[in-house]
């Protein structure tokens, strides 16, 4: 696998802790991070400029974001996706996986889990 470097990470997630401690440690990583309360504000966003990564939350005011990953991935192929959700489900994360993101993980999410992952993706 391509060991490249993030510029941006997209947090699209309509709980505002969330998005603050992904912020928290994505910033503590010298990476720039945006935020989106909704699949809206998230295709705004992406139009703006384009993530190297996003943690998608699931359950969004205006729609789910395994519906949203399609729309992504054909934008932005390159970007990688990270479904979260409180509905981790076998049958979520394989829709999620079959739409196109690269990992899917449950909440309530530790600091170490999601380092972990940035890990995995070389961040």
């Amino acid at each position: 696998m391509e060991v490249r470097e993030l510029q941006k990470v997209l947090i699209v997630d309509d709980e505002l802790d969330i998005c603050f401690l992904f912020g928290r440690i994505l910033r503590g990583r010298n990476l720039k991070t945006g935020y989106a309360r909704s699949l809206e504000e998230a295709r705004l966003s992406i139009r703006e400029e384009t993530p190297s990564l996003v943690f998608l939350d699931n359950s969004l005011p205006d729609g789910r974001g395994v519906d949203f990953i399609p729309f992504l991935k054909k934008d932005c192929p390159a970007t990688r996706v990270i479904v979260v959700t409180a509905n981790d489900s076998a049958a979520d994360k394989k829709i999620a996986m079959q739409q196109g993101a690269d990992e899917f993980l449950g909440k309530p999410l530790s600091l170490a889990l999601i380092r972990r992952e940035l890990d995995k993706i070389a961040v």
